[in-house]
């Protein structure tokens, strides 16, 4: 139940403590996911915290003891992380999305936040990859030394693909964005603010 500030300062501090940790945005559509998968329910226990990324979840919350103060979107908090990380000196490195998306994203963030620093760029091939391929994926992000990892793998793969592979990269804070790199880049257009105040995002998309 936290707000975007708070988030931003949860995220703050897990990078400070240097281990390696991630969080989880969940939509409506990840509820949903959770509800039939066991592994997702193991998985949001491991997850340092996790985050009403949908006004739904948030609607839904209002009829418990409990209401969530707003929703935090990954789609913004992806701006003010990179904000954030310009102002710290946080290293970001970006994973997945289309060829040559994650790159595009990057200079854009840098752009927008002078002195943000992106460890670097990754676009997989939409394949398994070979043990080989995905050993030196991992040394390649690990190598940059980067202090949040932001993954575009779709939901539940982005999520599933952390957990693996969190004590092999030795990443302090790592998160799914999902579509955000799109938005970032240019590629998809997000909603207009008013469809995203009353919920209606995912109709638009």
């Amino acid at each position: 139940p936290w707000t975007m500030s708070q988030t931003l300062d949860a995220i703050s501090i897990l990078i400070e403590k240097r281990e390696p940790t991630f969080f989880i945005t969940a939509n409506l559509n990840y509820a949903m996911l959770v509800d039939q998968s066991p592994a997702l329910k193991r998985l949001n226990d491991q997850a340092r915290f996790l985050l009403a990324d949908g006004m739904p979840l948030v609607w839904a919350s209002k009829l418990q003891r409990n209401p969530l103060p707003e929703r935090v979107a990954g789609s913004d908090l992806i701006y003010r992380v990179a904000e954030q990380a310009a102002e710290k000196g946080h290293r970001l490195f970006l994973l997945g999305a289309g060829p040559g998306i994650a790159e595009t994203a990057g200079k854009k963030l840098q752009e927008k936040y002078p002195g943000l620093q992106i460890a670097g760029t990754e676009c997989p091939p939409f394949r398994a990859l070979s043990p080989k391929e995905h050993e030196a994926l991992l040394e390649r992000i690990r190598s940059t030394r980067p202090d949040i990892l932001m993954v575009a793998f779709g939901q539940p793969k982005g999520e599933l693909w952390i957990a693996e592979n969190l004590e092999r990269l030795q990443i302090p804070v790592s998160v799914q964005v999902g579509a955000s790199l799109d938005f970032v880049a240019g590629i998809v257009k997000r909603s207009p603010k008013l469809l995203q105040k009353v919920g209606l995002e995912w109709f638009y998309r």
